[in-house]
């Protein structure tokens, strides 16, 4: 049996592209993986710590209900390995179809990479995608998390204080970011405990204040 790779690429997106009637103005792109669970010893087989299984770890792109990209891969590396140049691909399809359209790319913490950040701000696509909480974050949000929890101590029920800063992972010879992004953190205090998280975005506190941009767009990823 043979195929036609790139054929089958370009078919997953012209199909979103052909069930349009007209150019969007902006579309969210969705980025995730998933376990593909393993039976018997195939080749490339892997246990992955965080399912709990031997797996396959593939990438998906979706825009809605729409299938954009499906890439099978072995699960012994980065969750975000490979997505760059997935996203450059589709991305550039859809904009040579729409060129005007405005695009949203949507991530969890696993594709917050510098990399990736920097290419969609040199290419006109805008992010959001989740951070990883550290120490350092938790220092900068001290304020907000202890109104929460004071809150959650006058009512009993979950409290949410939302707040935003500017914020940069200092340069090393491995890593580090080559510029300072808008960070905007939900500082929770639920069940007795603190529940801090964080998103990372290059959209503007203009368009989306703080609250909104965790709530209506970032969690909305959930659905996809």
């Amino acid at each position: 049996i043979t195929f036609w790779k790139a054929a089958i690429d370009e078919l997953l997106v012209s199909v979103f592209l052909e069930s349009q009637e007209k150019a969007p103005e902006e579309i969210i792109l969705d980025v995730d993986t998933t376990d593909l669970p393993l039976h018997g010893e195939p080749e490339g087989r892997f246990f992955h710590g965080y399912y709990d299984c031997y797996c396959y770890l593939p990438l998906y792109i979706f825009c809605g209900e729409h299938v954009l990209c499906a890439r099978l891969r072995q699960s012994n590396s980065d969750a975000s390995a490979g997505s760059l140049a997935e996203i450059e691909r589709v991305v550039r399809q859809i904009r040579t179809a729409w060129p005007e359209v405005k695009i949203i790319l949507r991530a969890d913490s696993g594709f917050c990479r510098n990399e990736r950040m920097s290419w969609c701000e040199n290419h006109q696509v805008d992010y959001v995608f989740g951070l990883a909480r550290n120490k350092r974050l938790r220092r900068i949000i001290g304020r907000p998390m202890h109104e929460a929890s004071e809150q959650w101590e006058q009512t009993g029920k979950p409290a949410r204080v939302f707040t935003e800063f500017g914020y940069q992972v200092k340069k090393t010879k491995k890593s580090g970011w080559d510029r300072e992004r808008r960070v905007v953190a939900q500082a929770e205090h639920i069940d007795g405990k603190e529940n801090p998280r964080f998103i990372i975005t290059s959209l503007s506190s203009e368009r989306w204040a703080p609250q909104a941009l965790y709530e209506d767009l970032y969690c909305g990823r959930g659905d996809m």
